[in-house]
């Protein structure tokens, strides 16, 4: 696709680290719709520069300049990180970059070099407001990574909607409905038919609910907080764009345009303020006393904390030599490398 080969296989690593979690909405099945598409598209670059627009001991502002998000974030995480080694605090603020995969990629970076670790990211209006049913505020994720002395950190990794759209189109692949309350459309309607939210998503005709669903009856003006916390930190510091301006397409016109986002990478170096193996006991204690705690009778039997699934999911498929792609994933990956290798004027027998 014309992405620089460490770059690429920096893309590659974030992709397929979704999959090893068990985090398929985020995985190799965005390579083709949310990454190759949009590069033969031309509205995300195969190769950009990053700019640094400010830089100061502990904060800067990086210009991504519409490439690859799946670097950009690497990158900038570090940044943050190295930042944060120096002067106990590392802030990095990114404008014009694009989809960066799983949030919980770049706090686990964090976790690895002694930090507690923050990632965000503003997306394509999908979120509608409580009481709203126009999207407005991308599914923009909160994730933190804190570090523990068990085998793996604690990381929250949540969009502040119910759903997203990864997981709308995992069911789609599946044959399967959206469950009801995810998705309300101009009407107030909650929909359940995923192709037809799927086409309506991107025509603006529906919208995700906030986490706690729509109206406030459920706390769905919380969801909606967050969300739109979130549009603040990635847009107010840059000057960035929002909502339709981010809807990746003319909704006039039909035609397809940049979608540039921003990311926040923040990390917090423990050292600069208590003892790592301390800070890591402490940590685990308190995560060890959650999962000990009185069970519900008629759940089942565990208490699970963030990270543990994940990590879980991604010990059971190392051990089995790897994770399982779909058929109907398996057969349009290959189809897309058929195209391309035709394009490049190469042959396979694949």
């Amino acid at each position: 696709m014309g992405v620089p080969e460490d770059e690429a296989n920096t893309a590659a690593d974030v992709l397929i680290e979704a999959d090893k979690r068990g985090i398929s909405s985020h995985g190799i099945g965005r390579l083709k719709p949310i990454y190759c598409d949009r590069l033969d598209d031309g509205i995300l670059r195969s190769t950009a520069p990053l700019t640094i627009i400010k830089d100061n001991d502990a904060t800067a502002i990086v210009d991504g300049n519409n490439g690859l998000g799946l670097t950009i974030g690497p990158a900038c995480m570090k940044m943050a990180i190295d930042k944060a080694k120096k002067h106990g605090i590392g802030c990095v603020i990114v404008q014009n970059s694009t989809h960066y995969g799983i949030a919980g990629y770049y706090a686990t970076m964090a976790t690895q070099a002694g930090c507690v670790g923050f990632s965000t990211t503003n997306a394509r209006p999908s979120i509608a407001p409580t009481f709203g049913v126009e999207g407005m505020m991308g599914t923009n994720p909160l994730c933190f990574g804190i570090p523990t002395d068990e085998e793996f950190p604690f990381v929250i990794d949540c969009a502040t909607s119910v759903n997203q759209r990864g997981k709308i189109e995992r069911y789609g692949r599946e044959g399967k409905p959206t469950p009801r309350g995810q998705v309300i459309d101009l009407d107030g309607n909650e929909r359940t038919d995923t192709e037809g939210i799927l086409q309506d998503l991107v025509k603006g005709r529906a919208a995700l609910c906030p986490v706690g669903g729509a109206g406030d009856e459920m706390g769905g003006y919380k969801g909606y907080g967050w969300a739109a916390t979130v549009e603040l930190l990635c847009t107010a510091f840059q000057s960035g764009p929002f909502g339709e301006e981010l809807a990746g397409v003319d909704r006039k016109t039909g035609a397809k345009k940049p979608m540039p986002l921003g990311h926040i990478f923040l990390a917090i170096d423990i050292e600069s303020m208590c003892d790592l193996p301390t800070f890591k006991k402490n940590a685990g204690n308190f995560l060890r006393a959650v999962r000990s705690s009185k069970k519900d009778p008629k759940g089942p039997g565990r208490i699970w904390t963030a990270g543990e699934p994940e990590h879980c999911a991604r010990t059971e498929k190392m051990a089995a030599g790897g994770f399982f792609i779909p058929p109907a994933l398996q057969k349009g990956e290959c189809e897309l490398l058929h195209t391309r290798m035709r394009s490049l004027g190469l042959t396979t027998n694949m």
